[in-house]
């Protein structure tokens, strides 16, 4: 099977390496992200969405009742764990304000009662009913007592639950008792809940937030599954992402010190906590149930505050009843938005220099966080790590491919060329993708002859190793303007040199450049002069001068020679007459000649002087001479 036209070459080469950059790194990034590896550097953005939305929306179905420092001072003689009586009245005004389910997130193992009995006091009505109120109000329902999951010291796990005389109390029970535990991530921020901690349903394992909602909703906590606002939860342990209503103190929260207040119905606050599931939770100074979530992530300009443990709870409860928390984007909007942002990213890439490639990579980087911003405005999730991976994986594997492929053509370049192209030329080169074609094609070029005056009476005076000596320090010299306009140094010639311009980079000024050139290597003539004379003084020398042809027009460019010793040269008229007028020179008096062709194609800014129409050997028709003035 053979390749289509449009793929052989050069072109086939870059199809190969767009298709290998983009493969691996899809694979790299979607691999990556199933392992679940990225999911770190995930909840970075996750995070800051939380932050700069700030307040997202409105809770309906939970509020906090908030034992703060106001409700400690007023019931400061008090002991917390003989508040039984003040959490009753706190309840009956909770349920006379219409509240659905009522969550104590206190954890308590013994009961004020039990506790009188340790201490051998007198028997008397206070130590009988001392929580008799209390446990009317478990009576009447719609209540849930937090239990905690604990590790032993033998690393089993047990529950701490509130003193059987209470769960006694209790409609169902146990049953009547949520899980309390909150499950942080890797980093130690709270971002998901599990509604069913323990899935045995032999066995109270669902979450506190879960039983609050089945109370308000009056479900059955030993159901194989419930459905809330359209999702399903199954009987299973299962992560799910809570809902942020907001940063701390976005929940409605109520000071309990309000519904202890004889007028307490008649408060605007407690009137709106109708219709609501809500928890009674500590949210005082001293208090050590706070929690780090996506608010908590330092931003600058934003709070770093936990939140305390009931409000979590509370943004669970919304989560479950209002359906509303972030959710994935569908793969099949995903997966082609990831393919479509790398391939762009690949092809910038692999036409771009590394540096301008590294901006295009940055500057993607950073484009795809603001539609991932709004998109989690909707409480849709564009996974931004993967992209950036995938971004990060394809500018690392273009560079290699440049040290390694770029690094091997241009040491094919050099083997190709020798040292007689300079560095620019080959980046040139390599950059936009051009091979000269070595089995020969036909190219406008200009092409440069030099020779050094009176060389064999320069020789005769001076021994071999000099003369190699002087000829190493002119080349040196000499090739430098030439290199700098991008010319080729084709061949040395004795003492001659041959530069070609326009290929193997094709320049459409390669006939200015040619002039540059010859006009930089007459300037460096000057300043070799001095160089001979202080090199070889008394040796009767002539003075060091040189002679340089240009002409331009067609020539055939290419590999040229035996099995065994080939180069890349240019062969043709136009290399033969641009060696004729480097002869001319001496006839004309001048140190540049330069044919009519080449000073037109020039441009601005070339002076000329004398002007000869001229017969040069191996041409028919005369050829019309400019000086080229030296400045």
């Amino acid at each position: 099977m053979t390749r289509p036209l449009w793929l052989t070459g050069e072109s086939f080469r870059k199809v190969w390496q767009f298709l290998a950059v983009t493969v691996l790194a899809l694979l790299i990034s979607l691999g990556s992200e199933r392992l679940g590896w990225l999911q770190d550097y995930e909840n970075i953005y996750y995070d800051y969405w939380h932050q700069l939305s700030g307040q997202r929306k409105e809770a309906k179905h939970a509020a906090v009742i908030a034992v703060d420092d106001d409700t400690l001072l007023q019931y400061k003689d008090d002991p917390l764990a003989f508040w039984q009586p003040i959490f009753a009245v706190a309840m009956q005004n909770l349920t006379d304000a219409g509240v659905k389910s009522i969550g104590l997130d206190f954890i308590y193992a013994v009961s004020a009662e039990a506790w009188l009995r340790k201490l051998n006091l007198p028997d008397s009505e206070v130590s009988r009913n001392y929580d008799a109120p209390f446990r009317g109000q478990l009576a009447e329902g719609n209540k849930v007592l937090i239990a905690q999951l604990v590790e032993t010291s033998q690393g089993d796990m047990e529950v701490m639950g509130p003193p059987q005389e209470h769960l006694l109390m209790m409609p169902n029970g146990a049953f009547d008792t949520g899980i309390a535990n909150l499950y942080p991530d890797n980093d130690k921020l709270v971002r998901t809940f599990y509604p069913v901690v323990i899935p045995n349903p032999e066995f109270p394992g669902l979450g506190f937030a879960m039983q609050l909602v089945l109370r308000a909703t009056g479900g059955d906590s030993m159901a194989e599954s419930w459905t809330f606002a359209g999702e399903t939860y199954p009987r299973q342990r299962e992560r799910r992402r809570i809902g942020f209503v907001g940063p701390p103190g976005s929940m409605l929260t109520v000071s309990m010190s309000k519904l202890l207040k004889p007028d307490a119905l008649d408060d605007p606050q407690v009137k709106a906590l109708k219709g609501r599931s809500v928890i009674i939770a500590p949210n005082n100074i001293g208090t050590s149930d706070r929690h780090f979530t996506p608010y908590s992530r330092v931003l600058p300009w934003h709070s770093a505050e936990p939140m305390i443990g009931g409000e979590v709870h509370a943004n669970v409860i919304e989560t479950i009843l209002s359906g509303v928390y972030p959710r994935n984007l569908s793969h099949w909007i995903e997966w082609p938005a990831l393919v479509i942002l790398l391939a762009a990213a690949v092809t910038w890439f692999l036409r771009l220099h590394p540096i301008g490639g590294l901006g295009v990579g940055v500057g993607l980087s950073i484009f795809i966080l603001f539609p991932a911003y709004e998109l989690f405005q909707k409480d849709l999730l564009l996974s931004v790590a993967p992209m950036h991976v995938a971004l990060a994986t394809a500018y690392l594997a273009t560079l290699a491919l440049r040290l390694t492929g770029e690094e091997r053509q241009r040491a094919q370049l050099k083997n190709m060329f020798g040292q007689y192209v300079s560095d620019v030329v080959v980046d040139k080169l390599i950059a936009e993708g051009q091979r000269p074609n070595l089995r020969g094609e036909k190219l406008d070029v200009s092409v440069l002859f030099s020779d050094i005056r009176n060389f064999t009476t320069i020789s005769e005076k001076l021994d071999a190793e000099e003369v190699v000596e002087m000829l190493n320090a002119y080349f040196s010299l000499a090739c430098e303007p030439i290199l700098e306009q991008g010319g080729m140094v084709n061949k040395f010639i004795g003492d001659a040199v041959m530069a070609v311009f326009g290929s193997p980079v094709p320049y459409d000024d390669h006939a200015r450049r040619a002039l540059l050139a010859a006009k930089g290597m007459a300037r460096e003539a000057e300043k070799f002069k001095a160089w001979m004379e202080t090199r070889f003084p008394d040796r009767g020398l002539p003075e060091f001068a040189i002679g340089v042809g240009v002409h331009s027009g067609p020539a055939v460019m290419g590999d040229i020679g035996s099995l065994k010793r080939r180069e890349f040269t240019a062969i043709g008229d136009t290399v033969n007459a641009a060696s004729r007028l480097e002869g001319a020179t001496k006839e004309l008096g001048c140190v540049i000649a330069a044919s009519s062709v080449s000073v037109n194609a020039g441009g601005e800014g070339i002076s000329t002087g004398r002007r000869e129409v001229i017969h040069v050997k191996g041409k028919a028709e005369p050829i019309e001479v400019f000086e080229i003035l030296i400045d």
